[in-house]
């Protein structure tokens, strides 16, 4: 999600790192972290995961959690259900770098990689340029965070897969994130920037081979990116379930999704959002104030059947702690934090070529206003194609409802990744992507 709120309750750069002719992912510390063809000319990622566990995902979106045996081999769960789906993996020696997944042989794939740390402002951020191996120039892609608070070199899979395909990433931990210096920040302009800083940063070090070059930016970076690319030139910018709307915009219209899914009309939806306006004067006071207010809302509509459904996306936090850790953390969870940015004149002011992607079942970024602003845009002559999976979620997982309501993700959309892929390699899509509905504008 754009905050992860909901996820925690439930520049001129120096070189100091090594080239070196193999996958980041050994950076981790973990010789199996990496990305294999496998005999039958497909690839599976391996990074690391929580609580000492492996993470396979292949390029079709499939994707699961895999836990050590006591044999030494690794079991495979679907998706994020922690259920059984019948995978077994194996890996070789270190040296020898290969894997054998699902009962198909596999070699590591070998990448050019360059450590470095460089300079945004006066913060030192480390970063890692992968290439394709060759001399040619090939398209790069400059990959922008969420507001996850880990580190984009240790877990960012695309690091590998869109290499693995011929197109080089730079990859780099945000501020305050990993290996990166200074304090993590919602201050998009001092975001962009970094973005600024990272993208000059891997087309120094790529040289003669840097070819295209554009941003990936997703959740949060969906601000983030575009913002980048009014302060230098890129060639495209690729959003995942990113807005077009404000954050305060992003919480309300998440609270009124949670209304009438759970199928609560309009007399509901105003009450609802009563508590938006509480919980947002509670942000836009830094967490200082306005407690009374969300108290007297939260009295007057605690015992209503729907208030148990009102989550949205800050509001949730603020509904689940006590005044005084709400104080106490909401600061540091969203520390420089633009209630109200605004990204329509960013997106006016850009000829950049641009692709969308969405989930149209998200509900932490719910996606109706910045699908009909996007076409709108793309109606009035920019180059801004948007693609929407349905019954995806935010990440473009499809997902699972659980007897109490939750979702569990199982997968990534088919032709997620390939369309991705497509747009960075040609800058433009071919005609079908899984089961997403595309609206490409005229070019």
């Amino acid at each position: 999600m754009n905050f992860v709120v909901r996820s925690l309750v439930v520049g001129a750069g120096v070189i100091v790192g090594c080239h070196a002719a193999a996958n980041a992912a050994d950076m981790t510390g973990d010789c199996r972290i990496g990305i294999y063809r496998l005999s039958d000319n497909s690839d599976v990622d391996i990074a690391p995961s929580d609580e000492g566990r492996l993470r396979w995902r292949r390029k079709d979106g499939t994707s699961g959690a895999l836990s050590r045996n006591t044999d030494g081999s690794w079991s495979s769960t679907l998706g994020w259900t922690e259920r059984p789906d019948g995978r077994r993996v194996s890996f070789s020696e270190c040296n020898a770098g290969e894997i054998r997944f699902d009962g198909l042989q596999g070699k590591r794939i070998a990448f050019d990689v360059t450590e470095t740390s460089f300079k945004s402002g006066d913060i030192d951020l480390a970063g890692r340029l992968l290439m394709p191996k060759g001399r040619g120039p090939v398209p790069i892609v400059v990959l922008v965070h969420g507001s996850e608070d880990s580190s984009a070199r240790d877990y960012y899979s695309q690091q590998r897969l869109f290499p693995s395909e011929g197109i080089g990433v730079f990859v780099y931990d945000k501020r305050g994130t990993g290996a990166s210096g200074g304090e993590r920040s919602n201050d998009y302009g001092l975001l962009a920037n970094d973005a600024v800083a990272a993208l000059r940063e891997a087309q120094r070090l790529a040289g003669s081979r840097a070819g295209r070059i554009g941003y990936q930016g997703t959740s949060q970076g969906g601000w983030v990116a575009p913002l980048a690319a009014t302060m230098a030139r890129v060639d495209f910018i690729v959003v995942g379930y990113g807005l077009a709307v404000s954050p305060i915009d992003e919480d309300r219209a998440a609270i009124e999704l949670d209304m009438t899914r759970h199928g609560y009309g309009p007399d509901v939806v105003t009450k609802a959002l009563q508590i938006a306006d509480a919980t947002e004067a509670i942000l836009l006071s830094n967490f200082k104030s306005g407690f009374d207010r969300l108290d007297a809302v939260r009295a007057k509509y605690g015992n209503e059947p729907w208030f148990k459904h009102v989550h949205g996306n800050i509001t949730f936090f603020m509904l689940q702690f006590p005044e005084a850790e709400v104080r106490e953390r909401g600061p540091k969870m969203l520390p420089d934090l633009l209630p109200h940015y605004d990204p329509m004149p960013v997106l006016r002011s850009l000829s950049t070529s641009q692709l969308w992607i969405l989930g149209e079942d998200d509900l932490d970024a719910p996606p109706a206003e910045t699908i009909r602003r996007l076409h709108a845009l793309a109606a009035g002559g920019k180059r801004i194609d948007v693609a929407v999976f349905p019954r995806a979620e935010h990440g473009i997982f499809e997902y699972e409802t659980a007897a109490d309501g939750t979702r569990i993700s199982t997968r990534n959309s088919a032709g997620y990744f390939a369309m991705m892929r497509d747009y960075i390699l040609e800058g433009r899509l071919r005609r079908h992507y899984g089961s997403s509905v595309l609206d490409v504008s005229s070019r």
